[in-house]
């Protein structure tokens, strides 16, 4: 088979695909926000339900609510009936999954869901199945056609499935105002929970605090650069920040005078400096560094005194972006 051909199979799925989304977007009713208040104002958790492929997709519905603000737990169709119904509470709401909605375990379980639980949202493809006639909502996610061949294979309908559920928790988002810090507590690991949750104070070495005063000779400037290791260093008075020194402003002293031996630190100092507070998130300060196009800034304390210089690079090589 040529490559053009695989191409052109895998651009008809992607067409079948969104062409079945839209329909199913265009048929959106007062159903799905009365499903989305229902979970919004549940005192318990919410239960999502399925068996066979629709249990895949209820994981992921499930993993994405969860990190999304709303608590939720999978509870698979077929374990419910040989003991796992246990964990399902009165006051919870409960999502059972099914395109055909008259699978043997749905219609035997769909009646005890409704009666065990507060609410119970059907997601189906089958507005005449035992799962419809049981539950209190029903959101419709018929389809036309799958996007295999023969038309079998669970594929347009999975994918219908996976979107409805994101659109639920983006609903849900939205209606408990969800932000980027919120979403952060429950990701606290690798570069995400990083970017999400690292202050300055993170990625600041407090040992490395290079400083001058104002009358310190050019020589104990270059010492400072030198010890500093970030190419910068504080020109300090009465522990007060009152400017910076960085290699470039050697380079440009050393272009200016032909003779510095009278020359102090406060004479070729930038004043007043960019601060960030050690609280700041390091997000914040990448932004501020780049915005600024300046590679360090220098690092504050609750009581705005020196605590440390935060270059650019510390932050990248963090996996911060």
């Amino acid at each position: 088979m040529e490559k053009s051909e695989l191409i052109q199979i895998a651009q008809n799925v992607f067409q079948d695909e969104i062409h079945e989304l839209e329909t199913i977007a265009s048929r959106l009713d007062n159903s799905f926000t009365d499903a989305v208040n229902a979970i919004y104002h549940t005192k318990g958790k919410l239960v999502v339900v399925g068996v066979g492929k629709s249990a895949h997709i209820a994981n992921k519905i499930v993993a994405t609510l969860n990190s999304t603000g709303t608590p939720s737990q999978f509870l698979h169709a077929a374990e419910a009936i040989h003991g796992d119904l246990g964990l399902l509470q009165k006051e919870d709401v409960v999502i059972c999954i099914s395109k055909s909605g008259n699978t043997p375990e749905i219609t035997y379980l769909a009646p005890i869901l409704r009666q065990y639980s507060s609410f119970l949202i059907g997601l189906t493809a089958n507005l005449k199945s035992e799962l419809a006639k049981n539950s209190d909502i029903v959101l419709d996610v018929n389809i036309s056609k799958e996007a295999c061949p023969i038309n079998l294979a669970p594929t347009s309908s999975t994918t219908a499935q996976l979107v409805m559920g994101d659109a639920i928790a983006v609903a849900l988002m939205k209606l408990r105002q969800f932000k980027s810090d919120d979403f952060a507590k429950s990701h606290p690991g690798g570069a995400l929970g990083k970017r999400l949750l690292w202050t300055v104070e993170n990625i600041v070495d407090p040992t490395r605090h290079p400083s001058v005063n104002p009358d310190s000779t050019i020589a104990d400037v270059i010492n400072s650069l030198t010890s500093g290791k970030h190419g910068i260093t504080v020109v300090l008075e009465d522990k007060k920040i009152i400017g910076v020194i960085t290699d470039g402003d050697l380079r440009r002293m050393l272009m200016k005078y032909k003779d510095f031996s009278n020359l102090t630190a406060i004479d070729i100092a930038t004043l007043n400096p960019k601060t960030i507070h050690t609280k700041e998130k390091a997000r914040e300060a990448l932004s501020i560094l780049r915005q600024n196009s300046i590679g360090q800034l220098v690092v504050v304390d609750e009581n705005n005194h020196y605590f440390g210089i935060l270059d650019i690079h510390s932050i990248l090589n963090e996996g911060i972006e």
